[in-house]
C-alpha cells in the first residue's frame, strides 16, 4: 500500500510545472524614487522585509557595492529565515532584479524582481519571485502551495 501512495505522489509530482512564480502587488502613496531607494539598498531591508525580524540573532553580511548593482546581502538565521545570499543584478527605475540563492533549509536559486510604476500620484509596486523547479521541488509542491506560502510574506512586506 505504501508503494502505491509513493508512486501516486511521484506521478503527481511529474505533472507540476518546471518553474514557479509568486507575485503580489500594492499601490503605495510614495513616489517611485522613494520606494526604489528602500529596495535598492539592502541596509534598508530591516525597515520593511517580512523576514528581518523573525530571528533576533540573525547574522547579516553586506559586501560588494553599498547599494544598487553589485550589492550583496547574505544572511544566516534560525529555522524561520534559513540562510542565503542576494545580489542586485540590475537596478534602474522602474525595476530592480535580484539573484536570490537559498542555502538552507533547502537549496534554491531564484530571481526576485520589484517594479515601481507611477500611477495617479501613487506608485504600483509589484514583487515577483520565480525560479526553476527541480524534481525534488515538484515533489514538495505536491504538499506545499508556494504561492500561498511565499505570497503571505510578500503581502506584509509590501504593506510596510
Amino acid at each position: 500500500m505504501l508503494a502505491i501512495v509513493v508512486a501516486v505522489v511521484l506521478i503527481f509530482a511529474v505533472t507540476k510545472p518546471d518553474v514557479f512564480r509568486v507575485q503580489r502587488a500594492a499601490a503605495m502613496q510614495a513616489p517611485p524614487e522613494r520606494i526604489f531607494s528602500l529596495i535598492n539598498d539592502f541596509h534598508q531591508w530591516g525597515n520593511w522585509s517580512p523576514w528581518e525580524h523573525r530571528d533576533p540573532a540573525l547574522k547579516r553580511t553586506f559586501s560588494g557595492n553599498e547599494s544598487g548593482k553589485g550589492a550583496v546581502y547574505a544572511w544566516d538565521g534560525n529555522k524561520n529565515v534559513g540562510a542565503g545570499r542576494m545580489e542586485i543584478l540590475d537596478a534602474v527605475l522602474p525595476k530592480i532584479v535580484i539573484k536570490l540563492d537559498f542555502i538552507k533549509p533547502f537549496e534554491g536559486h531564484n530571481t526576485a524582481e520589484f517594479t515601481m510604476l507611477p500611477r495617479d500620484g501613487a506608485t504600483d509596486v509589484t514583487w515577483t519571485m520565480y525560479g526553476a523547479t527541480p524534481f525534488l521541488g515538484k515533489v514538495m509542491h505536491v504538499f506545499i502551495n508556494m504561492d500561498r506560502m511565499i505570497g503571505k510574506d510578500f503581502e506584509p512586506g509590501l504593506a510596510t
